[in-house]
């Protein structure tokens, strides 16, 4: 699992990790049953406080997509496959937030517009 923090940014650490483990999990690169490292290894890793990971996966386990298990750790809890009307869902949310990230960076609309359109076309690889 690759997860990148931005400190300087306008977006709280915990909430970054929050945002790219639900992506990970929500497009299936993370399946049911993976665990997630341990809290103190990914704040380790990433040069956190053990706080603002473990906000994180609380929040996560909060909106029901991890599940934290005193033996085997935190690990991506079984969820049914998404209706078209929950994927469009979430990909409006993802969009307003990502609207209001511009708009706080001061993107313009047609920027903003056309860095997405280059992330949708990017390959993935």
């Amino acid at each position: 699992m690759i997860i990148e923090v931005d400190t300087a940014g306008p977006v709280p650490p915990y909430e970054q990790i929050r945002q790219q483990v639900t992506v990970l999990i929500e497009t299936g690169v993370l399946v049911p049953g993976t665990r997630l490292p341990p809290v103190r290894q990914l704040a380790a890793d990433l040069g956190l406080a053990v706080g603002t990971v473990a906000r994180s996966y609380r929040e996560l386990e909060a909106a029901g997509l991890v599940t934290a298990r005193v033996r085997t750790g935190t690990v991506v809890a079984d969820r049914p496959r998404l209706t078209p009307a929950q994927s469009r869902s979430l990909l409006v949310t993802a969009a307003d937030e990502y609207a209001a990230l511009a708009r706080r960076l001061g993107i313009g609309p047609q920027e903003a517009h056309d860095i997405a359109g280059t992330a949708l076309s990017a390959d993935g690889s």
